[in-house]
């Protein structure tokens, strides 16, 4: 999956590897990988303690698959598209230590014979990781998961927390009425409000370039900090954050995520597991400082064959004039 930037094929993978491809497809089909797999393959490679968590999800693309010939592949809404598309929706949570080393940690594919929701997903991944030994102390999200539900969650498991929120949150200043979060003059620095059914947190106001606003809401645990969070601490755990939009674009461009082409559930799931572990590899290998960046490897490893195909083409015995 790292070496072959096109095709990531059971064909393509029994050329290059000369076995046959029912091989291929034999262990797409015999594997049953679950996400503790992932987890046990890291977890030696990252800090477990005081880490912040990001929760996010991502549509696995498959424009041209039939609805009902996978029953993972259905219509999910996307962010990039701004409308709903259809693929396989992958929820990650992904972990980031205090030496900048992350990686993803847990993940789920949306069922929808499961009967859940992302959100169901999410706190049960966060459940697993605290079980197998993780212990965050933050966790990070969008506002798809900014739930009144979720955020209990997130107190009761004594984590701070920065989660995106609707324009149209209902929160007030101590002491006011509730109004909408979009009503209110936000600080540079913050303002400290009430969320309605929840309690105290911070909010953050974020304006891009083309006008629009983002609303953010920061949780303490310590409450008793919050007056001392600052626009610097917020822009810190949203650089943290951004690692995840990252590791999603990563997983598409870098590691044949979407590139299947197989319908049975099993070799699906197999198909993303491995996928995930092609980017801890190349995490690993950042983290090690074998290549400078994720996208290095690629571009690395056609260099040498380019070079001597060229210079192969410029040598006196195959020039047009010989």
């Amino acid at each position: 999956m790292l070496s072959e930037p096109k095709y990531t094929g059971c064909c393509r993978l029994a050329e290059i590897l000369e076995i046959s491809r029912h091989s291929t497809n034999r262990f797409l089909l015999r594997e049953q990988y679950e996400p503790i797999d992932l987890f046990r393959e890291v977890q030696g490679n990252l800090n477990l303690i005081g880490g912040v968590l990001s929760g996010d999800d991502t549509v696995i693309e498959k424009h041209y698959s039939q609805v009902g010939k996978a029953h993972l592949i259905n219509y999910y809404w996307s962010g990039k598209h701004q409308k709903a598309i259809k693929g396989i929706n992958l929820i990650t949570l992904y972990y980031t230590d205090y030496d900048g080393k992350s990686m993803p940690i847990n993940y789920r594919l949306y069922d929808p014979l499961d009967n859940k929701t992302k959100n169901d997903y999410l706190r049960e991944m966060i459940v697993e990781v605290i079980k197998w030994g993780v212990k965050p102390s933050t966790i990070t999200t969008d506002c798809w998961y900014s739930s009144k539900e979720n955020l209990r969650f997130f107190r009761d498991k004594e984590l701070d927390f920065q989660v995106g929120i609707a324009k149209n949150r209902q929160v007030k200043v101590e002491g006011g009425k509730y109004q909408r979060v979009e009503e209110l003059e936000i600080p540079n620095n913050g303002l400290i409000v009430i969320i309605k059914e929840f309690g105290k947190v911070k909010i953050f106001k974020r304006t891009f370039k083309h006008g629009s606003c983002r609303y953010y809401a920061t949780f303490l645990y310590d409450e008793s900090k919050l007056m001392d969070w600052k626009r610097d601490d917020f822009r810190e755990l949203q650089t943290i954050h951004w690692g995840i939009e990252c590791y999603h674009r990563a997983l598409k461009q870098l590691c044949g995520l979407s590139k299947f082409q197989v319908r049975t559930t099993k070799a699906i799931v197999t198909h993303i597991f491995c996928s995930l572990r092609a980017f801890c590899q190349l995490e690993l290998m950042r983290i090690k400082a074998t290549i400078e960046s994720w996208y290095s490897l690629q571009r690395e490893l056609s260099l040498k064959v380019a070079r001597e195909f060229i210079l192969e083409q410029l040598s006196p015995t195959n020039s047009l004039t010989a």
